[in-house]
């Protein structure tokens, strides 16, 4: 059985660990409040372009360009948004899985863009070729970051480095719901079957410009909303995720505390019983 003062240093380590947690909670707890707003703010527009582009593909139906048809390289670009801290729970690693677990992609095939140190390590550590890390731009996400990684990536879809895109990222429900999402982003696709109503499918769609030229300025357009839209909300989660986090941290702090505290009651009984049971042992011998 451990001796009292042990348990004493272990019950003052764990209650400054607790006042850690609690500290680390109250600050999630605001930044999660701003990120929030950020996120709600921006989900209407994020909905809005994506509905908007799968709008224009079911009406006009099959067309021959660049950003609808897979590239001649079998390389995939996945953009892995994590956070560049850890102590937010399941948050970095169920991203991740997106990626590991994927039973249709080899790692050879991969090239990871991270945005989120945690990511990286993660994924650098299981085998997998980081192609690019940007961890600054999660701090405060911005469009104008989204948009620049938007460019780099059309451009080496462009030129056939590689195939196909995806973003992997948490959505935000709400303060306790967040869910890893697996999204692609190019070659654009159609989401679900077409409209079923016959006014929807007869519908014509006139492009000014031409729909060619309209996809060209729009695209862009939609991937770097999509990006950016997956940085608010991820930026939401991961401060959803780590509220949650040390809360849990700082509830098994007390039950660890309450059952220390028990255990050094007890100790300090049990000593008091054997000094009570020593004195009255001696009492009786010199009698």
């Amino acid at each position: 059985m451990a001796s009292m003062r042990d348990i004493k240093r272990r019950k003052g380590s764990i209650q400054s660990t607790q006042q850690i947690t609690k500290a680390m909670k109250l600050v999630s707890t605001v930044k999660l409040q701003r990120a929030r707003a950020n996120a709600e703010r921006s989900q209407t527009y994020f909905n809005c372009m994506y509905n908007t582009v799968n709008s224009i593909l079911s009406r006009v139906g099959h067309m021959e360009h660049r950003y609808l048809m897979s590239g001649k390289s079998p390389k995939k670009a996945v953009i892995v948004i994590t956070s560049n801290r850890g102590l937010a729970g399941g948050y970095n690693s169920n991203v991740v899985k997106l990626v590991t677990r994927n039973e249709n992609w080899n790692k050879e095939e991969l090239l990871i863009y991270a945005i989120g140190n945690k990511g990286r390590e993660l994924l650098q550590r299981g085998g997998y070729e980081i192609k690019e890390v940007l961890p600054e731009i999660i701090e405060e996400p911005a469009y104008a970051d989204a948009m620049h990684l938007a460019q780099r990536l059309l451009k080496a879809f462009e030129e056939e480095e590689i195939g196909e895109i995806y973003l992997a990222y948490t959505s935000f429900k709400n303060t306790v719901s967040h869910v890893p999402t697996l999204l692609k982003l190019l070659p654009v696709e159609m989401e679900g079957e077409q409209p079923s109503d016959s006014a929807s499918q007869d519908a014509i769609m006139n492009f000014e410009p031409e729909d060619i030229e309209a996809l060209d300025m729009i695209v862009p357009k939609y991937m770097a909303s999509l990006i950016y839209g997956a940085m608010v909300e991820a930026v939401a989660s991961e401060n959803g995720a780590r509220m949650q986090a040390m809360d849990n941290a700082t509830s098994n702090a007390e039950e660890m505390i309450s059952d220390l505290a028990l255990k050094y009651n007890r100790a300090r009984q049990g000593s008091i019983t054997q000094e009570l049971t020593e004195i009255i042992a001696g009492a009786e011998a010199l009698g």
